[in-house]
């Protein structure tokens, strides 16, 4: 009974601090940071990373004070600062979701929540690491949520600490370009395009990683291949409703989920999170949107079919 109020407190202080911290965001931005460093001294390094922190679990905008790391230490040093603040207040935010409503959450989760939840602790670091690199969701928030699963926090620190780095080093050499340039320094043409560089390959590695997570594209051959051999598989066509039944006709062992429709109704198919998932539409365009709601919604196997039913009915495949 004592921890069960312990904890109901705690919740309560939590979420009164970022009320009052989101109802006085405003007057936090850049150059109150700045005087806040200078005024320590030599401990400025240490207090940005403790700010860093407490922003995070306290959803301060992030962004901010990045470019503010950038501009005040630096694009090497100030990475690390902002890494390593971020990744502080990640795991805080990580820890109080666990203590405060894991178990909780252990007990009543069912359907479609209990299975997203289990195919994200099936992945585990890998999971962590793809949420990262691609910034699916709200970064304060993500942390909150995957306190909620039991993956092991080792995994999810290490993961995290690692896989920010790219958009972290990015936006942080972004404030230390914005810094140069409204100090005059020489080179500022440079610096701006190696700016512009860093974040267009930040921006490039998600599509890279979900093209990795997703796995290879398979052709309609591999498919029957698979189908023929009896394969524990899911077949998912993600056309509409009536082009399923128009005149390309669909694959008997086919489901069909709209694409549009997918997100509200994974629970249909959350008993082949673990399986591998073929996705085929007329071509392969909305099988790779699908792809991409499969992946962040834990299904660790998505295999788009190149081509898809184009390609099969001009192999003259049997269709329905």
């Amino acid at each position: 009974m004592k921890t069960k109020l312990l904890r109901i407190i705690l919740a309560l202080v939590l979420l009164g601090a970022i009320a009052f911290v989101i109802a006085q965001r405003d007057q936090f931005n850049a150059v109150v940071l700045q005087q806040w460093v200078n005024q320590a001294g030599a401990a400025g390094p240490i207090i940005f990373m403790l700010i860093y922190a407490i922003g995070t679990v306290l959803f301060l905008p992030g962004s901010v004070i990045t470019l503010a790391g950038g501009a005040l230490f630096g694009p090497v040093l100030g990475t690390f600062y902002n890494l390593t603040g971020a990744t502080i207040g990640a795991t805080l935010a990580f820890l109080i979701a666990r203590y405060l409503a894991a178990d909780q959450v252990e007990q009543k989760a069912a359907g479609r929540l209990q299975a997203i939840k289990a195919g994200v602790e099936h992945e585990g670091w890998r999971f962590v690491a793809f949420v990262r690199l691609m910034p699916l969701f709200p970064f304060n928030l993500l942390n909150y949520a995957l306190g909620l699963t039991r993956i092991k926090l080792s995994h999810y620190i290490i993961a995290s600490y690692i896989c920010m780095l790219p958009g972290g080093f990015a936006y942080t050499y972004l404030g230390y370009a914005g810094r140069e340039a409204v100090t005059g320094s020489e080179g500022l043409i440079q610096k701006g395009l190696i700016a512009l560089a860093l974040l267009a390959a930040a921006g490039f590695i998600p599509r890279l990683i979900s093209q990795l997570r997703n796995g290879p594209m398979q052709s309609v051959t591999d498919l029957k291949q698979q189908l023929d051999s009896h394969s524990d598989l899911l077949l998912l066509d993600v056309r509409t409703a009536g082009d399923f039944n128009d005149e390309q006709g669909h694959i008997a062992q086919a489901v069909n989920i709209p694409v549009e429709e997918l997100a509200g109704r994974l629970g249909e198919i959350s008993d082949a999170m673990h399986k591998p998932v073929y996705l085929v539409c007329r071509t392969d365009r909305r099988s790779a949107k699908a792809a991409q709601i499969l992946a962040a919604n834990g299904f660790s196997q998505v295999h788009v079919v190149r081509g898809g039913m184009t390609d099969w009915n001009k192999q003259q495949f049997p269709v329905k």
